[in-house]
């Protein structure tokens, strides 16, 4: 698997909390969409770990083409 799968064209709205690290899924395979399951296993993927910088809402990429993962850029509105 050499592109990511396309998990939805759209961002989806998570509450983040400072100081705690969440996988964010770059494969687009994870049934939990935004998050790592391990489904990624044998893809050649990995999780992308992150650290929230502060409490709040964010929307995070699902077509996993943003140049700014795991934060939602709009690229899906090119795809």
């Amino acid at each position: 698997m050499s592109e990511p799968k396309i998990a939805a064209t759209t961002p989806c709205k998570v509450v983040l909390e400072a100081g705690k690290t969440y996988y964010y899924c770059t494969c687009g395979n994870s049934a939990g969409q935004p998050w790592c399951d391990g489904s990624h296993k044998g893809t050649g993927f990995a999780p992308k770990p992150f650290t929230a910088e502060k409490d709040g809402n964010a929307f995070l990429c699902q077509c996993k083409h943003s140049g700014n993962a795991p934060f939602c850029d709009g690229s899906h509105s090119s795809l």
